[in-house]
């Protein structure tokens, strides 16, 4: 039988990291942390679970997953954020896959609760994430932001039933600094691959990102939450595209 070792990497996690591994117990063989230094309980709530646990410095997303699945022994990775929890349903499938004969890459729907709502639309449901995968067969990819998983196009490709529940943001200003967090390594990425701005782009794509969220998304059927997700999507691509037009400037 297969093994699975949970993997997650985490930063002042102490609001979500005893949930997660909670629920992971449930279902992994082994938890693995990889913690960028925190300055709060994270290290202090995971040695009270055992879980293995390594600070390392922060290097990116990629990198640091890719050095955190080095350090598994398990066959296969679930990697996890430490605000997500498999739910019951999801548990059992996690069991269930274990005595699978073929190599398989696992899909995971998202479900996220939104400062205590869970989020049925915006584009946010059902979100599909590659989440566990052979250690050998796949490898996280992306230098600032976003990373994704290239796995072997010879793994099967098979969607787990139940959900990965998110619990994403607990307000609206967490939500509004992480947004900006990502729209500036975004606008990094971006001006790296050589890309640029034009006029009123900031705005357009600030008036355009609110419109699909909110309307063609159907971000309205959340009501004041699915309004707020527009809202702070739309300040985040304002500021992205005027953080490449900035970096655009000084290069000249």
């Amino acid at each position: 039988m297969r093994k699975v070792a949970a993997a997650i990497i985490t930063f002042n996690e102490e609001k979500n990291i005893e949930r997660c591994i909670k629920g992971l117990l449930e279902c992994v063989d082994e938890i693995v942390v990889m913690d960028s230094f925190s300055s709060d309980r994270t290290k202090e709530i995971c040695n009270q679970y055992g879980v293995s646990f390594v600070e390392n410095k922060w290097q990116g997303y990629a990198q640091t997953k890719n050095k955190l699945n080095d350090l598994i022994d398990s066959d296969y990775i679930f990697s996890i954020d430490a605000d997500e929890v498999p739910d019951r349903d999801l548990q059992a499938q996690i069991l269930k896959l274990k005595s699978d004969q073929k190599e398989c890459l696992y899909i995971l729907n998202r479900y996220t609760n939104y400062c205590g709502k869970w989020i049925k639309y915006c584009g946010w449901y059902p979100e599909y994430k590659a989440r566990i995968f052979p250690k050998h067969k796949a490898v996280w990819e992306g230098e600032f932001v976003h990373e994704h998983l290239k796995y072997d196009t010879s793994l099967e490709v098979i969607t787990l039933d139940g959900h990965l529940e998110h619990y994403s943001y607990y307000n609206a200003m967490e939500h509004q600094e992480r947004a900006n967090k990502y729209a500036l390594l975004v606008a990094k990425k971006y001006f790296k691959e050589g890309k640029k701005t034009y006029i009123f782009q900031p705005e357009i794509s600030a008036f355009a990102k609110f419109i699909n969220v909110f309307f063609f998304k159907k971000g309205f059927l959340d009501g004041s939450y699915g309004f707020q997700i527009a809202r702070i999507s739309a300040s985040s691509n304002h500021l992205k595209y005027k953080e490449l037009g900035r970096l655009s400037k000084v290069d000249k």
